[in-house]
């Protein structure tokens, strides 16, 4: 657990990461854990610390920070890069997916006026990105992120969604490694 007084010191960002189009994709497990070893990743090689996180249907909201020498720019580029590549890989060989040709239609229609894309435009352009600089900000972000699937209805408390830190700060242990704040 962080002790944090009335001022972050650290870099701590809100990030929100969103689908082209607001497609719900992430309604299927392999995509959802695309992202989840994607975090690891990041987590383990890139220095990606994350305070909380949740992954909804077509976007994931995340309180994170950087280690020493990375950026937060620098990881979500990667990790937005290496997700895109690697969900389009699996939506283009799911034939069990029902939704298939129309989201692989809507990323590609997504990717037709982007120069620096060739096939497929999974993420919205940009990273939302906002500091965090006072501790009750911090926390009315962490129960916005936390709260998500509550709101939409998915689960009637937040630490029932598997797809959260919100496990975490109930006492329980997650998919990702979480620092507590």
């Amino acid at each position: 657990m962080i002790n944090i007084q009335n001022r972050i010191t650290q870099d701590i960002y809100i990030t929100t990461t969103t689908v082209v189009d607001w497609v719900d994709i992430f309604t299927r497990s392999r995509y959802k854990h695309i992202i989840i070893e994607s975090l690891q990743y990041c987590q383990q090689n890139k220095g990606l610390l994350i305070y909380a996180w949740v992954l909804m249907s077509n976007h994931l909201h995340m309180i994170v920070s950087a280690e020493a020498e990375n950026t937060m720019s620098d990881i979500l580029r990667d990790f937005k890069k290496h997700t895109n590549k690697e969900i389009m890989r699996s939506l283009e060989s799911d034939i069990q997916e029902s939704r298939r040709e129309w989201m692989l239609n809507r990323f590609e229609y997504a990717a037709r006026n982007d120069k620096k894309i060739k096939n497929y435009h999974f993420w919205q352009d940009g990273n939302d990105m906002q500091p965090i600089y006072m501790y009750d900000y911090l926390v009315q972000k962490l129960n916005y992120i936390h709260q998500n699937p509550v709101i939409a209805e998915i689960v009637n408390k937040p630490e029932e969604y598997k797809y959260s830190s919100a496990i975490d700060y109930a006492g329980g242990k997650g998919l990702l490694n979480v620092i507590i704040v």
